[in-house]
């Protein structure tokens, strides 16, 4: 597929791209704009280098494709409730995203993308693995995507989120996080296709089914929606950005890198409710 705009290497044959001959910082054209919109939607997950941006620039980019979505655990800093600050040092007890999963999937109405930009990263380490949901139902059998359509899985932000304010040392505050039941298999809104849509962090179990078999179906299905094969490995630079859909991704931060620094800063793009 043409690109006018911009540059797109494709990164593996099933998910990912690297993305040139853009500013991010700056305002955007119609047209890259709408070719941005294309490249998401063929490769899920677009990477750009060398893509310096203050807090407003990001906001903006965030807003082309959507409004933006307010973390339910944290959100950001004075003035910017839509960002998401990412950092992890020597003090650190957790990091943002270690588990394989899609953001925030315990939403009603869970993201469609997010905008990852880091600036600070560390010498070595601290890549994020990309892994592409459509690949992993398409290489599941005929007779198990059937089995699978017309199920619903429940994720939950409780165990998450608690959990990690734990680790931190944050008081319990006795906040409601979402849950939500979604479809196992959903159907992509722009493109059509299918993509599995559960996850080992937020997914609790599959409605309906008794307690073993649906442990045993969950378990597998987390497992075999991460293989090697459907995945694309992003090794960070400063001023690097990651922009992903999780309609169809999951993803994992590696936290290899300890007590280096790794920083930065997510918008993350409203979405709507799973089918």
């Amino acid at each position: 597929m043409g690109y006018e705009s911009i540059d797109v290497t494709p990164m593996t044959p099933r998910i990912g791209a690297e993305v040139a001959g853009i500013t991010l910082a700056n305002p955007l054209s119609n047209r890259q704009v709408e070719e941005l919109h294309q490249a998401l939607a063929e490769h899920q997950v677009l990477f750009f280098r060398d893509q310096p941006m203050d807090v407003d620039a990001h906001k903006r980019f965030g807003r082309y494709f959507g409004e933006l979505h307010i973390h339910p655990s944290t959100p950001g800093p004075e003035g910017h409730p839509e960002i998401l600050p990412i950092h992890a040092d020597a003090n650190s007890r957790r990091i943002n995203g270690e588990y394989w999963h899609s953001d925030v999937s315990c939403d009603e109405e869970p993201p469609a993308a997010s905008i990852l930009y880091l600036h600070t990263v560390p010498p070595v380490g601290g890549d994020t693995l990309f892994a592409s949901q459509y690949a992993a139902y398409e290489a599941l059998s005929p007779r198990m995507q059937r089995y699978l359509e017309g199920l619903t899985a429940t994720h939950s932000g409780d165990h998450v989120y608690r959990r990690n304010n734990a680790l931190m040392g944050l008081k319990e505050t006795g906040k409601v996080y979402p849950q939500a039941s979604h479809p196992v298999v959903r159907t992509h809104p722009v493109t059509g296709r299918k993509a599995l849509y559960v996850n080992g962090d937020f997914t609790t179990h599959i409605d309906g089914l008794p307690r073993e078999e649906g442990r045993a179906v969950l378990d597998f299905l987390c497992e075999f929606a991460t293989r090697e094969e459907f995945q694309v490995r992003f090794r960070w630079r400063p001023h690097s950005v990651a922009f992903w859909d999780n309609r169809c991704v999951q993803h994992q931060a590696l936290w290899d890198y300890y007590p280096q620094t790794r920083s930065g800063r997510r918008v993350t793009i409203k979405g709507d409710k799973p089918y």
